[in-house]
């Protein structure tokens, strides 16, 4: 049975609670391995599918760009929408246009941008926790240290999940609420962009404060935030404060300058910009915000998808070496009782999960080469065997 003791740091806000355990039995540890040894089961098939699909998406993503490359129209000499161009891939670059203006009453901000933000922030108590396990006079003890701290947090912390709530009380909601407005419509030149265009508009910047005043007198300006404090240089637990902040600048703005631009790969349908559907099946629905020219919109996406690749090739790696560790945990507790054999055996088993990671991973991406792309791998397998046929070659029997 646990047995908690606890300890106080004295000067700080902090203290240490340690529980002590008799050590598990072997059976009690056997169980808990066969546990762990099927999850890594299914991570380790899992990464299969990780890796293999992997190489199927690449190849379908890398069609599709070549294909939108080979397909795409630019419009920028078009100052209107031209019919011919109806259901075609087309690039072009313009300035961010919105209707109307998208405001928060309760502070006086009002913008033409795509995207209003106010971030609520409330000052509130944190625990920390730090926890180290040991092994003392044959029992198994686990000490925990909890410190607590007073921070800007944008959630409530709940502090009724704390090891000491008393002295930490925070309050159980905040009275401003964060929030996002979007426009209901946006443009580009003669084009209104669809949701999927108008989502990855997304590059936030901070709207500066020094021209607003508080909207009542409990709020108050400084440091580009609203403060509901009576005094924001030394806050105290409850106190709010507020942000804005803007994506996507559109139509006229006296003191944030002019609109963004961007630049749209898409379908044109009509007076709008949609997603295009490729031959390999993908869609394509690009949005930069910045002047590119076509060619430089897919190579942009033609590095995202590599850097896409090498990571999820990663994931799979890592998948399966976990999942192998997990499934050989049962030769460390085998051999638990006994430390140095112990040392031992976890770094072969570590050496061994890493090899044979390494190695079914390498496999597993070459069926996904010899399963979607058949002549790429003949192709390399072919120069792979190349200095063997040279070799080979070269010990032919002499001639007497």
């Amino acid at each position: 049975m646990a047995r908690p003791t606890e300890s106080d740091k004295s000067g700080k806000d902090e203290h240490v609670k340690t529980t002590s355990h008799k050590k598990p039995g072997f059976l009690e540890r056997l169980g808990e391995t066969s546990g762990g040894m099927l999850g890594g089961l299914l991570l380790f098939l899992f990464s299969f599918y990780v890796l293999f699909s992997n190489e199927g998406r690449t190849l379908k993503t890398q069609k599709s760009l070549d294909e939108g490359l080979s397909l795409v129209v630019p419009l920028n000499d078009f100052y209107s929408i031209q019919p011919q161009h109806e259901g075609k891939l087309v690039h072009l670059s313009g300035y961010l246009a919105t209707l109307q203006a998208l405001h928060d009453p309760n502070y006086g901000i009002s913008i033409f941008a795509v995207r209003l933000q106010r971030r609520a922030e409330m000052y509130q108590w944190v625990e920390y926790e730090d926890t180290r396990e040991y092994e003392e006079d044959g029992e198994k003890k686990k000490e925990t240290k909890y410190s607590y701290s007073t921070e800007w947090r944008s959630d409530v912390v709940n502090s009724r999940n704390f090891d000491r709530e008393i002295g930490h009380q925070n309050p159980s909601s905040m009275g401003v609420e964060s929030f996002t407005a979007v426009a209901p419509l946006v443009k580009v030149q003669e084009f209104s962009l669809s949701r999927g265009l108008t989502d990855k508009i997304m590059n936030f910047k901070r709207i500066r404060l020094t021209r607003f005043v508080g909207p009542h007198m409990d709020i108050m300006v400084q440091d580009d935030y609203f403060y509901q404090s009576n005094n924001p240089k030394y806050p105290e637990v409850g106190d709010l404060r507020v942000a804005f902040y803007y994506a996507g600048l559109s139509g006229e703005s006296s003191f944030l300058g002019q609109p963004d631009l961007v630049t749209i790969v898409a379908q044109q349908e009509g007076d709008r910009l949609v997603p295009y559907k490729t031959q390999s099946g993908d869609i394509l629905e690009l949005l930069y915000e910045e002047q590119l020219s076509a060619k430089e919109v897919f190579e942009k996406e033609h590095a995202a998808n590599t850097v896409l690749t090498w990571s999820l090739r990663f994931g799979g790696w890592l998948l399966m070496f976990v999942g192998i560790n997990l499934m050989t945990k049962i030769f460390h507790t085998l051999v638990d009782w006994f430390p140095i054999v112990r040392d031992l055996v976890d770094l072969g088993l570590t050496v061994f999960a890493v090899c044979v990671a390494t190695t079914l991973t390498l496999l597993t991406i070459a069926a996904g080469w010899l399963f979607y792309r058949p002549f790429m791998a003949v192709l390399i397998a072919a120069l792979a065997a190349l200095p063997i046929f040279l070799a080979k070659s070269q010990d032919r029997p002499k001639m007497l």
